[in-house]
């Protein structure tokens, strides 16, 4: 499965609102785990099996909580059984097809 998720926390009481120091956190446990992933301004995706992933959307958001009063956590998945390497392969997949 590939999931791309957004974590943040909200209640943070910083001045500029930032959530830069947070958002560090949840991308550390997931360079961490191993897992293929790739982050992007709005959302990090990481590729593994059902659990893996889970578990590590589980403990990144467990790293964001210290730093406000409530999490936001916003997930969404292609769950493809049979499938791996895809998080660069559709990509790859989509810039061929915009060569056509």
């Amino acid at each position: 499965m590939i999931l791309a998720f957004s974590v943040a926390p909200s209640g943070t009481g910083r001045e500029d609102a930032s959530v830069h120091d947070a958002v560090a956190a949840a991308v550390r446990v997931v360079r961490d785990s191993g897992l293929p992933n790739r982050t992007s301004a709005m959302f990090t995706e990481v590729e593994g099996s059902w659990d893996e992933v889970m578990d590590v959307v589980k403990r990144a958001t467990e790293a964001v909580l210290p730093f406000g009063s409530r999490v936001s956590l916003v997930m969404k998945a292609d769950i493809r059984p049979g499938y791996e390497g895809e998080l660069d392969a559709k990509v790859e997949r989509l810039e061929r097809a915009l060569e056509l």
